[in-house]
């Protein structure tokens, strides 16, 4: 089963979104079909929150509505992907099974009122799922209509009940064997945590003080399982009846409590879901990114965009709306990056309901509005689109991202409150975003050899295995920038005794960190070569490699602070403290030139993003976004896909689609 399967049915990239016909009537839906064939709309996510309707009760189903709905777009040329509604139990089933009902870390069991109002771990829910998942793909596993499978919506959702209780309790026998395995790998000998047995073992709830560090990110790899397990369930339940592919809508927000390279593996076709917390290049910025991302979950194969809003920004207190241009911005950012379409929550803006202010491609004012003008105008520019589908995205740059080390730096009892993962991770893509480079996300044990330049900027916790794998990369010519505090615990959170980062990844760099030392909130400190930095620093002392810039300040001064070490063919970088915006992306550019990263079209001007799509016959497209307010020529003029014309220039604001000679 592979995305091809997908862009074959439908004959190009996909475009739509989330349909809720149940929502509305029999005058509204003939003018559905019509709108979405002026929309070129050829896909529609149905059924994601229609349990409630499905099942009006226990064991009952009702879906002769369903039938009718596929039934009607498949004559419409639209196909459908059909969801699991398990990310919203209905009433009915609340009453009846209370106990599989969410708690949070307090011990406050959450009641029925939204949606995601269920445990995981809750053996009635997961029966009840896999029930709906069987009855589903029974019915409409060969039906005309269906094209896709989509399991559950945004897995997410934690719980930290009995029933949570008992399965993490199951899988740490598993992981550790024994209680003692276990004491020793959450050093229970401090503040007398020892355990005695397994059922003194709750997860992580609230507690007077810190909590136990390897008990919180053991339990963040546990619900990661626990999650995937309840997605197989329903997969293989569906998998027996139908022949489609079958995927679940990962959510890639500043929070993550799954494992996303896991899930990648586990999904025929690999789809996310897109909604930026600021507007304006912010969400340019967080376009790529989050469309990288995808990428690299899914192994550098095509994957899609599930969802995206037409005209939401979630910034803070208050969604925002987005700009003129940016639905078409939007969604080829994604494009360029290997999603094989655009999709949005949802097709019409629903009336009532918790989400009736969630934007969609047919808004409360109707089709005679801006925007479902420019959703319109994006059909008709994804359906000129469809000789991308199939090709791939290639990248000379990889940043380093594990959910371990995400959740390591989650944990209570940090040196400092700054140590921000995501954060992180997203300041380094952006400093190559800028640059005009493509880049994948990577696992630090997985090959790397095919990246000219890997940025680590976030590796607090690190595996042996990965440390080897970093001093094999750079042994073998590549060049590797490690950030603060990274290599400082172990996969068990046991601190790196006899100095830092880890000892294979110490021998690449060549230095050695002795002491971390934070820097208060409103410091900020002068490096020797005239750049700034905040928030960090470190006492360290170089075994072999140069140093380029160092402190200025305190007990530091003339102690390294960037260096750089000659290993086997490679080069090894450690920056060991936070700077400032301007001076690193500057770095950035710096190493970038070094490891000989050129932008995809050499002579466009920053603020111009290039990404180049290559077809497995040799063709390549060079898809390219303007995010400046004036004109900009092309390097060479080119057939624009977008236009079906010669180009020879990006107009403000503007898009290109360019078949590259």
């Amino acid at each position: 089963m592979s995305t091809r399967q997908l862009t074959d049915r439908l004959g190009g990239l996909a475009f739509g979104g989330d349909y809720n016909p149940e929502q509305w009537d029999p005058g509204t839906w003939k003018q559905d079909d019509e709108l979405m064939r002026r929309a070129r709309v050829n896909l529609a996510t149905v059924g994601v929150f229609s349990w409630a309707l499905l099942e009006p009760e226990e064991g009952r189903y009702a879906f002769d509505w369903l039938d009718a709905h596929l039934d009607r777009l498949h004559a419409n040329g639209v196909a459908v992907d059909l969801a699991t509604p398990t990310a919203a139990p209905p009433p009915w089933f609340t009453l009846a099974h209370a106990d599989a009902l969410p708690v949070r870390p307090d011990g406050t069991r959450l009641v029925h009122g939204s949606r995601d109002t269920y445990c995981l771990a809750a053996p009635a829910y997961r029966r009840a799922a896999r029930r709906m998942a069987e009855a589903l793909a029974e019915r409409y596993g060969d039906h005309p209509a269906v094209a896709l499978w989509h399991v559950h919506n945004e897995y997410a959702t934690l719980c930290f009940c009995e029933h949570t209780a008992a399965a993490f309790r199951v899988w740490l026998r598993a992981r550790h064997g024994s209680l003692d395995a276990l004491n020793e790998a959450w050093g229970t000998a401090f503040w007398s945590q020892r355990y005695g047995s397994w059922e003194e073992i709750l997860p992580p709830r609230a507690t007077q003080w810190h909590k136990n560090p390897g008990q919180a990110v053991d339990f963040r790899r546990f619900w990661a399982d626990e999650a995937l397990a309840a997605y197989r369930e329903q997969r293989d339940a569906i998998r027996a009846r139908s022949d489609r592919p079958v995927t679940t809508n990962l959510m890639v927000p500043d929070y993550q409590n799954l494992d996303l390279w896991a899930f990648g593996r586990e999904l025929d076709l690999v789809t996310i879901d897109h909604y930026p917390a600021a507007a304006g290049v912010e969400a340019a910025a967080a376009a790529a990114y989050d469309a990288d991302r995808a990428r690299s979950f899914a192994g550098g194969a095509p994957w899609l965009l599930m969802e995206q809003g037409t005209n939401t920004v979630y910034a803070g207190d208050r969604v925002l709306p987005k700009e003129p241009g940016d639905i078409l911005r939007h969604s080829l950012a994604h494009i360029a990056r290997g999603s094989e379409g655009a999709l949005f929550f949802q097709w019409r803006q629903s009336r009532a309901g918790a989400e009736q202010w969630h934007s969609a491609m047919v808004p409360h004012a109707g089709p005679d509005s801006r925007t479902f003008r420019e959703v319109a105008e994006l059909g008709r520019a994804v359906a000129r689109l469809g000789e991308l589908a199939g090709s791939t995205v290639r990248a000379q740059v990889a940043v380093l991202h594990d959910s371990d080390a995400w959740w390591a730096l989650e944990v209570d009892g940090l040196p400092s409150a700054d140590l921000d993962y995501p954060g992180t991770l997203r300041r380094a893509h952006r400093a190559l975003w800028e640059a005009g480079a493509t880049v994948d996300l990577a696992h630090p044990e997985q090959d790397l050899s095919r990246y000219r330049l890997v940025l680590a900027p976030a590796l607090h916790l690190l595996t042996d295995a990965g440390a080897a794998n970093l001093r094999g990369y750079v042994a073998g010519g590549g060049t590797l920038l490690v950030q603060q505090f990274s290599g400082a615990v172990d996969e068990r959170m046991h601190s790196r005794l006899g100095g830092c980062p880890a000892a294979p990844l110490r021998e690449a760099l060549g230095i050695r960190v002795e002491e971390y030392r934070p820097l208060p909130r409103e410091e900020r400190i002068a490096l020797s070569d005239g750049s700034h930095a905040t928030s960090w620093s470190e006492s360290l002392r170089t075994e072999g490699a140069e140093t380029v810039a160092a402190y200025t300040h305190g007990m530091l001064a003339d102690a390294p602070a960037l260096t750089r070490h000659g290993f086997g063919s490679g080069h090894g970088w450690y920056l060991s403290t936070r700077l400032d915006e301007a001076d690193y992306t500057a770095l950035v550019a710096r190493l970038l030139a070094e490891a000989g990263v050129e932008p995809v079209l050499p002579g466009l001007p920053a603020g111009v993003e290039a990404v180049t799509r290559h077809g497995a016959d040799g063709r390549r497209w060079h898809l390219l976004i303007n995010h400046l307010d004036r004109a900009v020529p092309l390097p060479e003029p080119a057939h624009d896909l977008l236009t079906d014309a010669r180009a020879s220039e990006l107009a403000p604001g503007g898009c290109a689609v360019l078949r590259a000679h």
